[in-house]
């Protein structure tokens, strides 16, 4: 499998996860930090082309190929193949969106990254998506904090280097537990 190039190493990911106030608040929360993990999450990337006050413009974005629910990753241009490498891992989810709900998708979240830079500046309201390039995937630590019983998860973003907040947290919640 093809995957980004992540920007932070282990070491990185466990001096994330065990200081400053929000790891102080995640140990008093649900308790110590106790293992770490890469998960490797599958994304496709799409052209998105339209005319704001009278330039057109393109974008490269690329949506989750889970259930399209994770932040929008958006490039300059194409991934490249000096920024993908070449992966052997089974902590990596598989794709099951549908290719016409992902275009759905992609349609709704683009559209509400460029109302934010003014909604009446799009010319027409017409969008145009193409599917771009090879599916890859993107790498995120894991930390999973607790004990047997009850054991909570923090991700952080390996190539954008943030930690993620709770939407991103119970995506993987849900793909350990089932």
């Amino acid at each position: 499998m093809l995957a980004l190039r992540r920007n932070v190493t282990l070491e990185d990911a466990l001096r994330a996860f065990s200081s400053g106030v929000s790891a102080r608040m995640w140990h008093m929360r649900c308790g110590a930090l106790r293992r770490m993990a890469e998960a490797y999450v599958p994304y496709w990337t799409y052209r998105v082309q339209y005319n704001m006050a009278g330039a057109a413009q393109t974008r490269f974005l690329a949506l989750d190929a889970v259930n399209g629910s994770l932040d929008l990753f958006e490039f300059p241009q194409l991934p490249q193949s000096d920024n993908l490498c070449a992966m052997a891992t089974r902590n990596f989810l598989p794709a099951q969106l549908a290719p016409v709900r992902a275009e759905e998708l992609l349609r709704e979240k683009a559209l509400r990254v460029i109302f934010l830079e003014g909604f009446f500046k799009l010319r027409g309201g017409k969008i145009q998506i193409t599917r771009e390039g090879a599916e890859f995937h993107i790498p995120y630590w894991l930390g999973f904090y607790g004990d047997t019983h009850a054991v909570k998860c923090r991700v952080l973003d390996a190539v954008r280097r943030r930690v993620e907040g709770a939407k991103a947290t119970a995506f993987f919640e849900q793909w350990l537990a089932a």
